[in-house]
């Protein structure tokens, strides 16, 4: 008869999210693992395969709720212009709380193992596109309800917001000052004016 498990799936791929966006990839050990999700190192293996199935499965987790974060501020606020600047100051507010300096696990995955690995590669330029195209998309609605100029190019502005709001997420691992983030996010945002 098969053994039931004695913990639940998801608390403990939340775990692991968490540990490989705080230490990355190389850092966090088997053992981290084992000691850090409290299973042993055979129920990790027959659940999830081995570290680097965890981590595909963590960081596929952690884009899935993210890109769901996001568009769920577009789908509720009222403009186009208002869904980029909460999504700006989520990632400032973010970063303001965040003593450890953890930043962004999309970010901090790709400056850790790219180049190098292919596959992580691959999944970060469809990761990537598929960000770009929210942006752009979006951008386009608020040309197509007025509340933007005709004479924009949404695709050169999506692309731009995006490189931004990357862009942020690295700055504010260095410095978290709100205010020097929230001017750099305003000038940026000027181009939806």
């Amino acid at each position: 008869m098969p053994r039931t498990k004695q913990f639940n799936e998801k608390e403990v791929l939340n775990k692991a999210m968490e540990l490989f966006w705080e230490k990355g990839f190389h850092a966090t050990s088997m053992q981290d693992l084992v000691s850090h999700l409290g299973i042993n190192r055979a129920s990790l293996y027959d659940t999830f395969g081995g570290k680097e199935a965890l981590f595909d499965s963590a960081f596929a987790h952690y884009r899935t709720t993210s890109g769901e974060k996001i568009q769920e501020i577009f789908h509720t606020s009222a403009t186009v212009k208002e869904g980029f600047q909460r999504l700006f100051e989520m990632a400032i507010e973010e970063a303001a709380n965040d003593p450890g300096r953890k930043g962004c696990f999309v970010v901090n995955t790709t400056t850790e193992m790219i180049p190098g690995n292919e596959k992580i590669h691959q999944t970060l330029i469809a990761n990537k596109e598929n960000a770009e195209k929210l942006f752009a998309g979006y951008v386009q609605k608020g040309v197509n309800n007025g509340e933007l100029s005709p004479s924009i190019n949404p695709e050169e502005i999506g692309l731009m917001l995006f490189a931004l709001y990357n862009g942020i997420r690295v700055v504010a691992k260095v410095d978290s000052d709100a205010e020097k983030l929230r001017k750099v996010v305003n000038s940026g945002l000027s181009v939806l004016d």
